[in-house]
């Protein structure tokens, strides 16, 4: 049977996108190389993959003295994954990129197997600039990225099949069939406090609107339900939050922008500042914006006054959304990689 390893972690949009590609490839042995780390604890739970743990480090951007010892443990990382590669020796590997993936791709090349990797974002990360120069095609999600060399293919972002099954009447149901607006606030993950922190008196919102909030399984409770605001720890399933849903506020990582492209929901993107990321979630909330896809907030300029009235005007021209978002040129990216996947097999 073909095998292939799929790689990449640290966040979400590092192996959600893995794990649609996986569903795709029905007649494939599945394999997943990853750390300790969320990939594990989401990858397990999919019965069709099979979990090799290596170690990995991460650049530090705070504290850069730590990584003087990147290279050891690199050094240390490429051993382990090049043995679990001997071991299984796959037609190909897809990694997401990010440091999880780097020391199975150079791992995979040192091997002479195949890689394909994909970037989210629009301007790319340390690793996957790396990843890029031994891969043999590099993927993107933003046509503009697929313009830096003549192996990157614009393919789109990778979505998993059951957001697109969504069944607004669950959320409906329990909410009682309320007549106002629902916004759906997606605040989470550990760079998403602030929009937390908005929240801890949600009367600002919730006199003209529902507000669903996912906060986190850590911090649901510092959250206590009041009348139109439903604090929830995560959302499950997501499919059901995003159907119900009339207006998404979020972060403005690439997986979750391009989730809500796909199903046509108007978003509200609050990207990570420079201080807490290297600056790719404003890129990607400046191009959605540009193209009428949402609005966006700076990390400095959020505060309950600059929600409240980015949300009303959103909401009273919600067609003008709604319309750009149908239009937008539709990339089918599970397909798109799954045929590349299949050239090395």
């Amino acid at each position: 049977m073909k095998k292939i390893v799929f790689t990449g972690g640290g966040t979400a949009g590092h192996i959600y996108p893995n794990i649609a590609i996986a569903e795709e490839l029905t007649d494939f042995e599945k394999h997943y190389i990853g750390t300790n780390g969320m990939e594990k604890e989401i990858v397990q739970k999919e019965k069709d993959f099979t979990f090799h743990k290596i170690d990995a480090v991460k650049l530090d951007r705070a504290k850069k003295l730590r990584n003087l010892k990147i290279p050891f443990k690199l050094i240390k990382s490429v051993y382990q994954a090049k043995k679990i590669l001997k071991t299984l020796r796959p037609n190909v590997i897809f990694s997401k990129g990010g440091f999880v993936a780097l020391p199975v791709a150079i791992a995979g090349k040192m091997l002479h197997i195949p890689i394909i990797t994909h970037e989210s974002d629009l301007s790319m990360g340390v690793a996957n600039k790396l990843i890029s120069k031994i891969a043999n095609f590099t993927c993107t999600t933003f046509y503009e990225t697929s313009k830096l060399g003549k192996k990157f293919v614009w393919t789109g972002q990778p979505i998993r099949r059951q957001l697109f099954s969504g069944n607004s009447e669950r959320i409906l149901s329990k909410l009682k069939y309320p007549n106002k607006k629902i916004i759906l606030v997606v605040g989470g993950s550990l760079g998403a406090k602030k929009i937390n922190e908005l929240f801890l008196n949600p009367e600002f919102l919730t006199n003209e609107y529902i507000v669903i909030h996912s906060t986190g399984r850590n911090n649901i409770e510092d959250f206590k339900p009041k009348e139109n605001y439903y604090p929830v720890a995560y959302l499950d399933p997501i499919a059901d939050y995003y159907s119900a849903s009339d207006l998404v506020v979020t972060r403005a990582g690439s997986g979750v922008i391009n989730e809500l492209l796909a199903l046509q929901k108007p978003m509200l993107m609050l990207p990570l500042s420079k201080n807490a990321s290297r600056g790719d979630q404003i890129q990607n909330a400046k191009l959605f914006a540009k193209l009428g896809y949402g609005e966006m907030i700076l990390d400095e300029d959020l505060n309950e006054k600059n929600l409240k009235n980015t949300i009303d005007n959103m909401i009273k021209n919600i067609e003008k959304y709604k319309k750009n978002l149908q239009n937008a040129v539709k990339n089918d990216a599970n397909k798109k990689i799954c045929e590349l996947i299949k050239k090395f097999c």
